[in-house]
């Protein structure tokens, strides 16, 4: 995804979960839990995109920090100009405070039932 966003000239940004273990960001910019990270090329230093960590050095309110994300605390990757992107959920995983799951709903189920859909987050 970071990818196909510079390729396509727009601004890479991810909205991370900072309440993950293992984050590590400027916590005076989370707000409700999340930080939106700007991370492009000329935003970053050093930015390395691996299969379970994404890390840069980074510049906020003119301090430079090194910034680590676990895979699992990115919620979304999308292009700043445009909004397209994706939105990433882990829907086998159960909700706050550890109640199980709801079956998964059969095709009967589903019936009149909302599709899902893709919601730009800015």
């Amino acid at each position: 995804m970071h990818e196909w966003i510079s390729d396509s000239g727009c601004t890479p940004h991810v909205v991370v979960d900072a309440g993950v273990p293992g984050v590590d960001v400027p916590r005076q910019y989370v707000k409700d839990g999340k930080i939106v990270l700007n991370v492009s090329w000329s935003a970053t230093s050093q930015l390395a995109l691996g299969d379970d960590e994404l890390s840069f050095s980074g510049r906020f309110g003119g301090a430079s920090m090194l910034v680590r994300v676990p895979v699992a605390a990115v919620l979304a990757v999308y292009a700043r100009e445009t909004g397209q992107g994706m939105i990433f959920t882990d829907d086998g995983a159960p909700p706050p405070g550890g109640a199980p799951p709801e079956p998964s709903p059969t095709p009967e189920s589903r019936r009149g039932a909302a599709r899902p859909r893709l919601k730009v987050v800015k």
